[in-house]
């Protein structure tokens, strides 16, 4: 009996040595285990052939524990709970999982139902007619004498049909529902309710190949020509049509939900959602490839919650903080040339380019596009403008007025006087001056501060025997 233990205990371990030779770990961080399939699932995905920056493993190493290190503050910040979170994260796990739950048995038994429910209630009231037409107008606000018209052109048109006239040829020539006289009046096969009561009450009575007298109707006066009667059609014919109505209107969906609902009755206290669940881990379980799919869904969006938290929206909102930025680092904001901080403008009237200058003379520059909307656009468009911190090349108008070079600017027939206002800086004077540089670099040195804290605090092993095998065994 004991031979039979130690002989358990020693399969058990060398099964359990196999799987982690098969798949060993890598890295571990803050006590997480990284398999060596995780990491080269990653690196292949973001260092495949005519990527730019391309990284060896080794250099890629930092990038992925940076990635994870981000990842674990998100989730210690509990964004994993936040409901906007779990609603996207389900929706994508769901694309991925939900489409395994039907197959084309279940979408053919939707079609045949579908089929079964149009068959019953098309061919209960009467089945499919195929008629024709010929439309004289007359509508119900036109006065009498337009309606005594039409029915007397009706009359006329009919009269010759009584006597051998083409029906087809008649429609194209006189109808008035351009749509169908095209066609020599046909309307194709149509069900009960397709049309007015009048003109279904009168083709409905009629037998194949009938012609009508002139039918009233709430749009004048027809005459109906029934070209073909029957029940619906046979399945086959319109197996495709049915299936394209299926895919359509999203009705896998609406199977799938039906399958759940019907496995969560079948097991009292769970949900579809369970199920769901479950699915998603037996495929992963066979396509691993599909699970680190799914985890780097999850991971990024987490990612980009906690680094638009920490970084990029606190960045770019932070006043004060990239007012200190740049005046700390002004020095790395210099212009290799000067730069006009002003405005182009094209006005309609020789009076309103003073009148300009004066409206934001004394006002902020970041003011200036709202007091010249305000005073000279509120109603009408009276200038147009452009605003903004031009060096050479930039704009033709400055380029003549105030660089001095021999440009023509394209002008404007309806605001055909150009004129220019603003001053020449050698460097920039405020933060607003180079507001899109500011913002980025200082995202960058909040992030770097970010990732420092993070390393300081983590505990992080690499195993480099393991990482020399990546993609090599």
């Amino acid at each position: 009996m004991k031979s039979k233990i130690l002989f358990a205990a020693w399969l058990l371990s060398a099964l359990s040595a196999t799987a982690q030779t098969n798949d060993p770990i890598i890295m571990t961080i803050n006590g997480e285990n990284v398999t060596r399939s995780e990491f080269e699932y990653s690196y292949n995905k973001n260092n495949t052939e005519g990527v730019i920056d391309k990284k060896s493993v080794k250099d890629y190493i930092p990038l992925f524990i940076d990635y994870k290190l981000k990842v674990d503050a998100a989730k210690a910040a509990k964004l994993d709970t936040l409901t906007s979170f779990k609603k996207e994260f389900l929706g994508y796990r769901d694309q991925q999982v939900r489409p395994s739950f039907i197959n084309d048995a279940d979408v053919e038994a939707e079609a045949r139902k579908i089929y079964r429910e149009t068959q019953q209630r098309i061919d209960s009231t009467g089945g499919l007619i195929k008629p024709a037409h010929i439309l004289f107008m007359a509508r119900q606000r036109d006065p009498q004498a337009k309606w005594d018209e039409a029915q007397q052109r009706a009359d006329s048109v009919y009269n010759v049909l009584l006597h051998g006239g083409n029906f087809a040829e008649l429609a194209k020539k006189y109808s008035q529902d351009p749509g169908s006289a095209k066609k020599g009046g046909e309307l194709g096969w149509l069900q009960k309710g397709a049309l007015v009561k009048e003109f279904e009450d009168a083709a409905y009575s009629m037998k194949k190949g009938d012609i009508s007298k002139p039918v009233k109707t709430p749009f004048g006066y027809h005459i109906i020509k029934l070209e073909d009667k029957r029940m619906f059609f046979p399945y086959d014919s319109v197996k495709a049509d049915i299936h394209r109505f299926i895919e359509q209107r999203g009705l896998r969906e609406m199977i799938i939900n039906q399958k759940l609902d019907s496995l969560a009755k079948a097991n009292p206290g769970t949900k579809g959602e369970d199920f769901v669940d479950k699915r998603l881990a037996e495929m992963e379980q066979k396509d691993p490839n599909l699970k680190y799919l799914v985890q780097e869904y999850h991971d990024g969006l987490l990612l980009y919650e906690i680094s638009n938290r920490t970084v990029w929206d606190k960045a770019a909102k932070d006043e004060a903080g990239l007012e200190a930025f740049f005046k700390k680092n002004k020095k790395n904001y210099k212009w290799d040339a000067p730069r006009f901080k002003g405005i182009a403008y094209h006005v309609k009237k020789q009076a309103d380019v003073e009148n300009v200058k004066n409206a934001v003379k004394g006002q902020p520059f970041n003011k200036w596009a709202d007091v010249l909307r305000k005073e000279f656009n509120s109603d009408s468009v009276q200038i147009r403008v452009e605003k903004g911190i031009f060096k050479l090349g930039d704009n033709a108008l400055v380029d003549h007025e105030i660089f001095k070079k021999d440009t023509t600017a394209k002008t404007n027939p309806k605001y055909p006087i150009d004129a220019v206002y603003g001053k020449v800086i050698k460097a920039p004077q405020e933060m607003d001056d180079v507001r899109g540089l500011v913002v980025a670099d200082y995202q960058e040195a909040l992030e770097k501060k970010w990732m420092e804290g993070l390393r300081r605090k983590a505990t992080i092993k690499v195993y480099d025997d393991v990482v020399d095998t990546v993609n090599k065994h």
